[in-house]
């Protein structure tokens, strides 16, 4: 039996689900050489608590801790604490965070550096300027802040390793490859070998004749 000479050969082709295997690997290489690149980051906290005066009650200690809390990263606490802190303003800004509770009047104030004393003193810094504003208003809030607890330089890095920019990294690049399989165009299923294609039917004299 003689082969034909115009039938094409084969090429194989990757399954469907090469695309999120590709996707998975790729992410999980690029996620982990960022890990690996980036610098760590260290965080340190420092804690103070509203606590209210003779003339005062817990309730609005409380909501002082709150308010507090809020202008703990505004210019004026911030350039009183730049000298303490070894940073600019801007740096504190982008560095400081605080946090407060609904329950305790305390407030949190966090710094991230690269460094981990650095760390540490902008957030005794931040905390020592807050509680030093909060003094200068006592006689009017009848409320004081008081310091709980000191920021300490961090042993462990608070920044994410590269095995878990790996894992974040392989699962974007499997979502990806994912969204990249639904949406990519459907081919059309080649014939048999062997098979001829199928012709269209010849148009009926009833039909010439309505033409």
């Amino acid at each position: 039996m003689t082969e034909n000479p115009h039938r094409r050969p084969r090429i194989s082709r990757l399954p469907s689900w090469s695309l999120v295997a590709a996707g998975v690997v790729a992410g999980g290489l690029l996620g982990g050489a960022y890990g690996m690149v980036k610098p760590p980051a260290y965080t340190a906290t420092s804690y103070v608590v509203a606590v209210p005066t003779e003339r005062s009650d817990p309730g609005s200690a409380l909501g002082f801790a709150q308010a507090y809390g809020r202008i703990a990263t505004q210019p004026a606490v911030l350039a009183a604490a730049q000298a303490k802190a070894g940073a600019g303003v801007d740096t504190l800004r982008e560095s400081v965070r605080t946090a407060t509770s609904p329950d305790a009047p305390m407030v949190a104030v966090s710094a991230t550096s690269a460094r981990p004393a650095r760390a540490a003193a902008m957030a005794n810094a931040v905390a020592d300027a807050l509680t030093a504003q909060a003094g200068t208003a006592a006689a009017d809030t009848h409320v004081e802040l008081r310091r709980f607890a000191r920021a300490v330089a961090p042993t462990e890095p608070s920044s994410p390793s590269a095995a878990v920019t790996g894992l974040v990294g392989a699962s974007a690049g499997g979502l990806l490859g994912g969204l990249a399989l639904l949406v990519r165009p459907r081919r059309r299923p080649e014939p048999e070998p062997g098979r001829p294609a199928t012709l269209p039917a010849p148009a009926t004299a009833d039909a010439v004749g309505l033409l």
